[in-house]
């Protein structure tokens, strides 16, 4: 390790050594280098003067994700590369690493998913790992972390390392201390306290602060502490802070935006204090009363005084929810104005969503529940979308590594212990790329615990500040002005959790549907009636436009059951409630012609009922000459532009394609399937953005039109089969043509049974086992491994008879087979595992490799298994969107949800559900599931074979939809039968 000086600067030291760190940045990808700035080169140095191994603590906003990238692609000889980040900025880093490293193609880069998804760790040349992952349980995957011996590691907020104890920090820091390279990444090294950097420092450079009991009595001012005759050691405490801030500086580098972004919009604390009112304040003001003379008191144990301190901090939220809900209404009035909400509690989270409902806003949510795919997208929407005024965000699920720029303002509804965690989430706003200043409120309640914790926040950030900055801090709040916001001492008292309903739902006519609401309504039934049909034509007579008039596209939709009264505006009406045009026949009033038997099928029919093959997008426009036209004149200019730069690059007449299987990127190949280090976003080329390919190879019209005609076959594909083209990581010519790979690839599949139970895997492996004269063994679901007997193939029936079937859903696990050289065979296709320990009992280490042979196995096995894993794959895929209507059905769940129940029934009344069943209905409003709202349906019907099938032959249909589709196949049925 090298020896560094004390002085104490922290910049690389003059002579060879800058020669040697310009050659390694010279190395860099040039739209990498060219994206640095000044003060991001300076921070690459640094790690470059340190070997690599250093803490890069930049304020939050500054691009230290940018910084990071350029030191770990300075030493891409030495990789892997293992990237540790918190489990919501998984996807948002292989979009940087994709973006600006173009070495990697898809297959490179390896997001571990699950705790049991080691497979292609050893094959990876980039591993994304979030730390949700790293618990005790997941031996298998710190096995094979261990193994694969990463000489560079990333880990993204450090600080997530700060506890000793932590399952997390115990196996994550040996493999920094194993790694040859290794570069921490945060905003708030210390949120509180000097303790917390230790773990981070030992990391990089062990013992190089000393033991943890020489580091807390130097830094910390650690200490025995008594609770009564109870001993404890206190290290909670600073002490000695410019000799560790000295210290520091030759470990790490920090740059405030203050020093650094003078360009940019200052950033605006605000204090609020309110009086709350007598009634919402009662018991938090009492908790607090009682909280002070325990205090002052000076007994009872920590314990009494932590669970008090608890209480009242969830009493304190209760009581401000009201206020905080007149607050955000306020805000909502103001036009164009976006914000974000930050709340601990889901008690207040929920309360804020409901303000936003009762305003009739547009708003995303983000707390822990929402999955790591999902919540990217709600970034991308807020920052987007016009119409979405509001981000109500969880602290610590939403508070690091988002950007909202989009915001000017920021709304504390609560505080948090750290204050550390508060200016991380004041920075999702204030970082580059924001343009306005940016406001943030911190709304106080007086006479509750918020006043002890501002005082609290103030003293430690007075540490912290001295600790990283070299000089103190604290949180500069102005006061508000208190007549400004005397209302909120006004506000009604909110109730968290939902009002209990009478189970009589005819006594609360305002909340729940009636039966006379119900009578006005068709059955469903009658749409498919041959009057019913008469009507629909007389009324599309009756108000056909003329030539000379515009029709709204969101005033008719298909499929159809009667046409509402326009609803007056409602909570709902400002989300997509109700289904839109698709550029596809009407499913329900016309027939499709299947084009490879010309069989005429139902509309409503996605696949041929004679051959069974899929019902496609019709894509014969790409190719009309009109098309061709477009494509060879594309980019304004084409052939007629100076192609003096182009000829520099080699041209390619067959361009191959291969789509990321995590982001939305397209990564180019020569004819012979070359990587040609080259990718793009088809969004970027639908809007004529062609930053990201060089333009000497963008100028050629022959590879524009390539591109170009590729970017519409892609976006006139489904979002399940784009899904598809993304895991199957083929590289072709043309998306029709990656579809045609994939068929062919895919093993012939038919079964009238729904799910794959235990028991099938089971009788399987029997059936394998004996024709192979192997053996079979029990397997557990999760990690461990049991060996079933020497002679198990005797001794398993004689458990079936007396009912304990291993194989059974009660029990541990599976039955797995072994050939006769005892070499485990995969649980879906019996196909040899890859093991590194090929032996009927292998080490746990090896348990989560030797059950699937390929990790497509292991999702399959998942995706015929598991109803709940199969809905959160169409979810992901199609994000609830009906694929016959267009409804998004995962929204309205959302927003019923989210909803009061008063609410509800006004949401629904003005949706495409609203002509679903009363006895639907009213559930939906006592207890909304999102199984109500939209279905995960078989293309292929189970009856007809389609039955345990992979994603190719799902579809997202919401309940209408979905119920139109099962009375016409039970009548087809019915048909068949009575012939």
């Amino acid at each position: 390790m090298e020896n560094v000086g004390d002085d104490g600067g922290g910049g690389p030291p003059a002579s060879c050594g800058e020669t040697r760190w310009s050659r390694q940045l010279s190395g860099l990808p040039p739209r990498l280098l060219r994206r640095l700035m000044p003060f991001q080169r300076e921070g690459v140095e640094f790690a470059l003067s340190r070997d690599g191994r250093c803490m890069i603590a930049d304020e939050m906003g500054l691009g230290k994700t940018v910084q990071a990238i350029a030191v770990a692609c300075a030493y891409r000889a030495d990789w892997p590369l293992l990237v540790v980040v918190p489990s919501s900025l998984r996807y948002p880093w292989v979009e940087e690493l994709e973006r600006w490293v173009p070495e990697l193609q898809p297959g490179d880069v390896h997001l571990v998913d699950g705790k049991s998804d080691t497979m292609r760790i050893g094959s990876s040349k980039v591993t994304v790992l979030g730390y949700g992952l790293l618990t005790t349980d997941a031996r298998p995957l710190v096995d094979a972390l261990s193994r694969q011996r990463f000489a560079v590691v990333v880990v993204d907020e450090a600080h997530y390392l700060k506890s000793r104890n932590a399952a997390r920090t115990k196996i994550l820091v040996p493999l920094v201390q194993g790694a040859k390279r290794a570069v921490l990444l945060t905003g708030t090294p210390a949120l509180g306290r000097p303790e917390e950097l230790f773990m981070q420092l030992d990391a990089l450079h062990p013992r190089r602060f000393g033991t943890w009991g020489e580091y807390t009595k130097k830094y910390c001012n650690a200490h025995f502490r008594y609770f009564g005759s109870r001993r404890q050691w206190d290290c909670r405490g600073a002490s000695n802070l410019e000799d560790l801030h000295r210290r520091l500086s030759q470990v790490m580098i920090r740059r405030l935006k203050a020093d650094v972004l003078t360009q940019l919009p200052p950033k605006i604390r605000q204090r609020i204090p309110f009086d709350l009112p007598k009634e919402a304040a009662k018991e938090a003001a009492a908790s607090f009363a009682e909280w002070e003379r325990l205090m002052r008191s000076g007994v009872g144990d920590a314990t009494e005084v932590m669970g008090l301190v608890t209480r009242m901090y969830k009493q304190t939220a209760i009581a401000k929810a009201g206020a905080v809900k007149d607050y955000m209404k306020l805000l909502l009035e103001t036009e164009r104005l976006k914000f974000l909400v930050f709340a601990h509690h889901l008690s207040m989270l929920q309360a804020c969503t409901e303000a936003a409902v009762e305003a009739q806003a547009s708003y995303i949510r983000i707390d822990g529940s929402v999955p790591s795919s999902e919540r990217i997208q709600l970034v991308h929407k807020f920052q987007s979308d016009p119409e979405t005024r509001v981000a109500i965000l969880s602290i610590q699920a939403a508070g690091q590594g988002l950007t909202f720029t989009a915001a000017s303002h920021v709304v504390f509804a609560e505080l948090y212990w750290n204050p550390g965690h508060l200016k991380q989430a004041e920075d999702r706003a204030h970082r580059i790329g924001q343009a306005n200043a940016v406001n943030v409120h911190y709304l106080i309640a007086k006479g509750t615990f918020d006043g002890a914790m501002w005082a609290m926040l103030n003293r430690k950030v007075n540490v912290t500040g001295s600790t990283l900055n070299g000089r103190r801090g604290k949180l500069d709040a102005a006061v508000g002005d208190g007549e400004e916001w005397e209302f909120l001492s006004l506000a009604e008292a909110w109730t968290p959790g939902e009002t209990p309903l009478p189970d009589d739902e005819s006594k609360m006519a305002d909340v729940f549907f009636t039966h006379h609401e119900k009578e006005k309504q068709h059955d469903i039934r009658s749409f498919f009636s041959p009057s019913a049909k008469r009507t629909r034509s007389k009324e599309d007579e009756e108000t056909s436009p003329s030539p000379g008039t515009t029709v709204s596209p969101d005033r008719d939709f298909s499929p159809q059951v009667k046409r509402f009264r326009k609803p007056r505006p409602s909570p709902g009406s400002r989300l997509t409630l109700t289904p839109r045009r698709r550029p596809r026949p009407d499913p329900v009033s016309s027939t499709w012609s299947c084009g490879a038997c010309t069989y005429s099928n139902s509309g409503l029919l996605p696949y041929c009922e004679m051959c069974e093959g899929p019902r496609t997008t019709d894509l014969t426009f790409l190719h009309s000459p009109d098309r061709q036209d477009d494509d060879a004149n594309a980019g304004g200019g084409g052939a007629e532009e100076d192609d003096s730069d182009s000829a520099t690059w080699p041209l390619h007449p067959g361009l191959q394609f291969c789509p990321s299987q995590y982001t939305d990127r397209i990564y180019l190949y020569s004819e012979d399937g070359t990587p040609l280090n080259l990718s793009f976003v088809p969004l970027d080329v639908q809007l004529s953005n062609w930053d990201d390919l060089p333009e000497a190879f963008s100028r050629r019209p022959e590879h524009r039109t390539q591109v170009l005609r590729f970017v519409r076959e892609w976006s006139g594909l489904s979002a399940m089969k784009q899904r598809l083209l993304r895991r199957g990581g083929m590289v072709f010519g043309s998306p029709g043509a990656g579809l045609q790979q994939l068929a062919a690839a895919q093993r012939p599949h038919s079964s009238t049974k729904r799910y794959l139970s235990r028991e099938d895997v089971s009788q399987a492996s029997l059936d394998r086992a004996r024709r192979d004269g192997g053996g079979v063994r029990l397997v557990a679901t999760a990690t461990r491994y049991f060996s079933s007997p020497s002679s198990s193939l005797l001794v398993i029936p004689s458990l079936r008879s007396d009912g304990k079937d291993p194989g059974s859903p009660g029990s541990s696990g599976y039955l797995q087979a072994l050939d006769a050289q005892g070499i485990p065979l995969c649980l879906s296709c019996q196909q040899p595992c890859p093991t590194p320990t090929p032996t009927p009992t292998p080490t746990p280490g090896t348990a989560g490799d030797a059950r699937f042979c390929s990790p497509r196995c292991q999702e399959e096995l998942r995706l015929r298994s598991s109803q709940a894993f199969l809905r959160s794959r169409v979810l992901e895929a199609e994000r609830g969107v009906c694929q016959h209507c267009g409804l998004d059905a995962h929204a309205l769940f959302l927003q019923v949800r989210d909803a009061p129940p008063p609410l509800r029934k006004e949401i629904l009344e003005s949706s495409w559900l609203a002509q679903l069943s009363l006895k639907q209905l009213n559930q939906m409003i006592r207890a909304p599931v999102e199984g109500d709202f939209w279905q995960a349906d078989h293309i292929r019907p189970v009856y007809g074979g389609g039955g345990q099938c992979s994603l190719d032959n799902l579809q997202t249909l919401c309940t209408v939809c979905h119920k139109s589709v099962q009375y016409y196949i039970i009548t087809q049925q019915l048909f068949c039968l009575l012939c």
